[in-house]
Protein backbone atom coordinates (compact mmCIF):
# COMPACT_ATOMS: atom_id res chain seq x y z
CA UNK A 1 0.00 0.00 0.00
CA UNK A 2 2.97 2.06 0.71
CA UNK A 3 4.53 1.99 -2.71
CA UNK A 4 1.22 2.58 -4.29
CA UNK A 5 1.34 5.91 -2.32
CA UNK A 6 4.00 7.22 -2.84
CA UNK A 7 3.48 6.21 -6.89
CA UNK A 8 0.67 8.06 -6.63
CA UNK A 9 2.24 10.94 -5.03
CA UNK A 10 4.79 10.68 -7.79
CA UNK A 11 2.46 10.66 -10.72
CA UNK A 12 0.26 13.37 -9.01
CA UNK A 13 3.35 15.67 -9.14
CA UNK A 14 4.40 14.89 -12.66
CA UNK A 15 0.52 16.26 -13.96
CA UNK A 16 1.01 19.24 -11.65
CA UNK A 17 4.16 20.07 -13.46
CA UNK A 18 2.84 19.14 -16.40
CA UNK A 19 0.08 21.07 -16.35
CA UNK A 20 1.52 24.17 -15.05
CA UNK A 21 4.15 23.36 -18.20
CA UNK A 22 1.42 23.60 -20.57
CA UNK A 23 -0.16 27.02 -18.77
CA UNK A 24 3.37 28.56 -19.16
CA UNK A 25 3.06 27.75 -23.21
CA UNK A 26 -0.24 29.02 -23.33
CA UNK A 27 0.93 32.25 -21.31
CA UNK A 28 3.58 32.67 -24.05
CA UNK A 29 1.67 32.03 -26.75
CA UNK A 30 -1.18 34.72 -25.39
CA UNK A 31 1.97 37.53 -25.33
CA UNK A 32 3.40 36.65 -28.40
CA UNK A 33 -0.14 37.01 -29.93
CA UNK A 34 -0.89 40.06 -28.13
CA UNK A 35 2.62 41.16 -29.71
CA UNK A 36 2.14 40.37 -32.94
CA UNK A 37 -1.11 42.56 -32.68
CA UNK A 38 1.02 45.68 -30.91
CA UNK A 39 3.70 45.14 -33.65
CA UNK A 40 0.90 45.41 -36.39
CA UNK A 41 -0.52 48.27 -35.28
CA UNK A 42 2.83 50.26 -35.68
CA UNK A 43 3.32 50.06 -31.68
CA UNK A 44 7.13 48.95 -31.48
CA UNK A 45 7.39 49.68 -27.28
CA UNK A 46 4.42 47.32 -26.51
CA UNK A 47 5.07 44.68 -28.76
CA UNK A 48 8.37 44.43 -27.96
CA UNK A 49 6.97 44.24 -24.10
CA UNK A 50 4.47 41.46 -25.02
CA UNK A 51 7.76 39.62 -26.90
CA UNK A 52 9.82 39.42 -24.31
CA UNK A 53 7.80 38.34 -21.93
CA UNK A 54 6.97 35.55 -24.61
CA UNK A 55 10.61 34.84 -24.43
CA UNK A 56 10.61 34.57 -20.74
CA UNK A 57 7.84 32.24 -20.35
CA UNK A 58 8.54 30.15 -22.92
CA UNK A 59 12.76 30.58 -23.85
CA UNK A 60 12.19 27.86 -26.90
CA UNK A 61 9.27 29.85 -28.60
CA UNK A 62 11.20 30.53 -31.71
CA UNK A 63 8.63 32.91 -33.44
CA UNK A 64 8.64 35.14 -30.51
CA UNK A 65 12.37 35.85 -30.35
CA UNK A 66 12.32 36.27 -34.31
CA UNK A 67 9.65 39.18 -33.61
CA UNK A 68 11.14 40.30 -30.79
CA UNK A 69 14.54 40.76 -32.85
CA UNK A 70 12.63 42.17 -35.88
CA UNK A 71 10.67 45.03 -33.33
CA UNK A 72 14.33 45.70 -32.08
CA UNK A 73 15.27 46.14 -35.67
CA UNK A 74 12.33 48.45 -36.29
CA UNK A 75 13.56 50.76 -33.39
CA UNK A 76 16.91 50.90 -34.65
CA UNK A 77 17.81 54.36 -36.75
CA UNK A 78 20.68 54.06 -39.39
CA UNK A 79 23.77 56.74 -39.17
CA UNK A 80 22.53 57.54 -35.53
CA UNK A 81 25.21 56.73 -33.44
CA UNK A 82 23.50 57.17 -30.07
CA UNK A 83 24.14 54.59 -26.94
CA UNK A 84 20.56 53.86 -26.86
CA UNK A 85 20.52 53.98 -30.55
CA UNK A 86 23.19 51.08 -30.70
CA UNK A 87 21.77 49.11 -28.17
CA UNK A 88 18.87 48.37 -30.00
CA UNK A 89 20.78 47.02 -32.59
CA UNK A 90 22.70 44.64 -30.56
CA UNK A 91 19.86 43.30 -28.84
CA UNK A 92 18.03 43.03 -32.20
CA UNK A 93 21.06 40.51 -33.74
CA UNK A 94 21.46 38.90 -30.55
CA UNK A 95 17.87 37.80 -30.91
CA UNK A 96 18.25 36.50 -33.95
CA UNK A 97 21.64 35.21 -33.27
CA UNK A 98 19.67 33.20 -30.59
CA UNK A 99 17.03 32.38 -33.22
CA UNK A 100 19.82 30.90 -35.50
CA UNK A 101 20.80 28.46 -32.72
CA UNK A 102 17.74 27.20 -32.77
CA UNK A 103 16.93 27.17 -36.32
CA UNK A 104 20.19 27.46 -38.49
CA UNK A 105 18.61 28.01 -41.83
CA UNK A 106 16.37 30.64 -40.73
CA UNK A 107 17.02 32.98 -43.41
CA UNK A 108 14.79 35.85 -41.99
CA UNK A 109 17.63 35.87 -39.21
CA UNK A 110 20.84 35.80 -41.38
CA UNK A 111 19.15 38.79 -43.31
CA UNK A 112 18.39 41.05 -40.61
CA UNK A 113 21.19 40.49 -39.19
CA UNK A 114 22.94 41.21 -42.71
CA UNK A 115 20.90 44.28 -42.93
CA UNK A 116 21.74 45.89 -39.14
CA UNK A 117 25.22 45.38 -39.68
CA UNK A 118 25.10 47.04 -42.87
CA UNK A 119 23.00 49.97 -41.77
CA UNK A 120 26.03 49.86 -39.34
CA UNK A 121 28.54 50.54 -41.66
CA UNK A 122 30.37 47.16 -40.32
CA UNK A 123 30.96 45.78 -43.99
CA UNK A 124 32.93 42.71 -43.85
CA UNK A 125 29.98 41.55 -40.82
CA UNK A 126 26.97 42.65 -43.09
CA UNK A 127 28.77 40.62 -46.43
CA UNK A 128 29.48 37.40 -44.18
CA UNK A 129 25.79 36.97 -43.47
CA UNK A 130 24.74 38.20 -46.90
CA UNK A 131 26.98 35.59 -48.01
CA UNK A 132 25.30 33.02 -46.02
CA UNK A 133 21.72 34.07 -47.08
CA UNK A 134 22.60 33.23 -50.48
CA UNK A 135 23.56 30.20 -50.15
CA UNK A 136 20.37 29.30 -47.63
CA UNK A 137 18.30 30.58 -50.83
CA UNK A 138 20.60 30.78 -54.19
CA UNK A 139 17.86 31.65 -55.70
CA UNK A 140 17.12 35.25 -53.92
CA UNK A 141 18.95 37.74 -55.87
CA UNK A 142 18.82 40.55 -52.98
CA UNK A 143 21.48 39.34 -50.97
CA UNK A 144 23.86 39.13 -54.37
CA UNK A 145 22.50 42.63 -54.87
CA UNK A 146 23.09 43.62 -51.27
CA UNK A 147 27.25 42.07 -51.68
CA UNK A 148 27.74 44.36 -54.59
CA UNK A 149 26.39 47.31 -52.58
CA UNK A 150 28.76 46.85 -50.25
CA UNK A 151 31.53 46.22 -52.79
CA UNK A 152 30.85 49.55 -54.75
CA UNK A 153 30.97 51.38 -51.32
CA UNK A 154 34.32 49.79 -50.28
CA UNK A 155 35.66 50.91 -53.33
CA UNK A 156 33.95 53.91 -54.81
CA UNK A 157 34.99 55.70 -51.50
CA UNK A 158 39.03 54.90 -51.61
CA UNK A 159 39.33 55.77 -55.17
CA UNK A 160 37.07 58.70 -54.76
CA UNK A 161 39.49 60.26 -52.17
CA UNK A 162 42.59 59.46 -53.82
CA UNK A 163 41.26 61.45 -57.23
CA UNK A 164 40.14 64.62 -55.14
CA UNK A 165 43.91 64.52 -54.10
CA UNK A 166 45.40 64.85 -57.04
CA UNK A 167 42.35 67.51 -58.27
CA UNK A 168 40.93 65.48 -60.65
CA UNK A 169 37.61 66.02 -62.54
CA UNK A 170 34.70 63.55 -63.03
CA UNK A 171 36.09 62.76 -66.89
CA UNK A 172 39.43 62.82 -66.30
CA UNK A 173 41.37 59.50 -66.62
CA UNK A 174 43.57 58.14 -63.22
CA UNK A 175 45.69 56.57 -65.20
CA UNK A 176 46.30 59.64 -67.62
CA UNK A 177 46.72 61.49 -64.15
CA UNK A 178 49.06 59.61 -61.85
CA UNK A 179 49.70 55.75 -62.93
CA UNK A 180 51.43 54.81 -59.39
CA UNK A 181 48.41 55.94 -57.35
CA UNK A 182 46.22 54.27 -60.32
CA UNK A 183 48.09 50.72 -59.54
CA UNK A 184 47.89 50.82 -55.88
CA UNK A 185 44.37 51.63 -56.49
CA UNK A 186 43.95 48.65 -58.95
CA UNK A 187 45.79 46.12 -56.40
CA UNK A 188 43.71 47.15 -53.50
CA UNK A 189 39.94 47.42 -55.47
CA UNK A 190 39.86 44.95 -58.30
CA UNK A 191 38.85 42.08 -56.47
CA UNK A 192 35.89 43.55 -55.00
CA UNK A 193 35.13 45.33 -58.14
CA UNK A 194 35.07 42.03 -59.91
CA UNK A 195 32.87 40.12 -56.82
CA UNK A 196 30.34 43.45 -57.77
CA UNK A 197 30.13 42.55 -61.13
CA UNK A 198 29.78 38.91 -60.74
CA UNK A 199 27.07 39.42 -57.65
CA UNK A 200 25.22 42.00 -59.62
CA UNK A 201 25.03 40.00 -63.14
CA UNK A 202 23.54 36.67 -61.08
CA UNK A 203 20.84 39.10 -59.17
CA UNK A 204 19.85 40.31 -62.82
CA UNK A 205 19.79 36.40 -64.53
CA UNK A 206 17.58 35.58 -61.61
CA UNK A 207 15.59 38.87 -61.88
CA UNK A 208 15.79 40.30 -65.47
CA UNK A 209 13.65 43.25 -64.54
CA UNK A 210 16.07 44.38 -61.30
CA UNK A 211 17.04 47.91 -62.79
CA UNK A 212 18.60 48.19 -59.48
CA UNK A 213 20.75 45.79 -59.77
CA UNK A 214 21.08 47.27 -63.07
CA UNK A 215 22.01 50.21 -61.98
CA UNK A 216 24.91 49.94 -59.89
CA UNK A 217 26.36 47.38 -62.60
CA UNK A 218 26.71 50.76 -63.99
CA UNK A 219 28.59 52.40 -61.42
CA UNK A 220 30.74 49.09 -60.90
CA UNK A 221 31.95 48.70 -64.59
CA UNK A 222 32.80 52.55 -63.97
CA UNK A 223 34.86 51.71 -61.41
CA UNK A 224 36.76 48.90 -63.54
CA UNK A 225 37.26 51.72 -66.23
CA UNK A 226 38.89 54.18 -63.71
CA UNK A 227 41.94 51.48 -62.52
CA UNK A 228 42.55 49.72 -66.40
CA UNK A 229 45.76 51.66 -65.38
CA UNK A 230 47.68 50.30 -68.62
CA UNK A 231 45.25 49.60 -71.04
CA UNK A 232 43.12 51.99 -72.32
CA UNK A 233 41.23 49.74 -74.71
CA UNK A 234 39.60 48.63 -71.78
CA UNK A 235 39.12 51.50 -70.68
CA UNK A 236 36.60 52.73 -73.20
CA UNK A 237 34.80 48.93 -73.33
CA UNK A 238 34.09 49.39 -69.83
CA UNK A 239 32.81 52.96 -69.93
CA UNK A 240 31.03 51.76 -72.97
CA UNK A 241 29.13 48.73 -71.29
CA UNK A 242 28.31 51.10 -68.20
CA UNK A 243 26.41 53.71 -71.23
CA UNK A 244 24.68 50.38 -72.05
CA UNK A 245 23.46 49.47 -68.54
CA UNK A 246 22.72 53.17 -67.95
CA UNK A 247 20.17 52.72 -71.31
CA UNK A 248 19.08 48.76 -70.05
CA UNK A 249 18.37 50.74 -66.49
CA UNK A 250 16.13 53.85 -68.21
CA UNK A 251 14.46 50.87 -70.13
CA UNK A 252 13.56 48.66 -67.29
CA UNK A 253 12.31 51.97 -65.30
CA UNK A 254 9.98 52.98 -68.17
CA UNK A 255 8.83 49.28 -68.65
CA UNK A 256 7.16 49.71 -65.26
CA UNK A 257 6.54 52.85 -65.21
CA UNK A 258 3.85 52.15 -68.18
CA UNK A 259 2.37 49.45 -66.07
CA UNK A 260 1.74 51.66 -63.22
CA UNK A 261 -2.00 51.88 -62.85
CA UNK A 262 -3.36 55.18 -61.95
CA UNK A 263 -3.60 55.19 -58.72
CA UNK A 264 0.17 54.83 -58.15
CA UNK A 265 0.32 50.73 -56.97
CA UNK A 266 2.80 49.07 -59.40
CA UNK A 267 1.83 45.61 -60.81
CA UNK A 268 5.07 43.89 -60.61
CA UNK A 269 4.81 42.72 -56.90
CA UNK A 270 8.66 41.38 -57.08
CA UNK A 271 9.38 44.87 -56.73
Amino acid sequence: MKNIAKMLVVVAAGLVLLLGTGCTKLKARDQLNKGVQAFKNNKFEQAIDHFQQAVTLDPSLVNARLYLATAYAQGYVGGVDTPENIRMAEQAISQYQQVLQADPRNINSVKGIAYLYLQQKKFPQAKEYYKKASELDPNDPEPYYSIAVIDWTQTYQPRQEERQKLGMKAEDSLAAKDKKVCAQIREKNTGNVQEGIDNLTKAIQLRPDYDDAMAYLNLMYRERADIQCDDPAARAADLKTADEWVDKTMAVKKEKAEKQPAGGIVMDENK
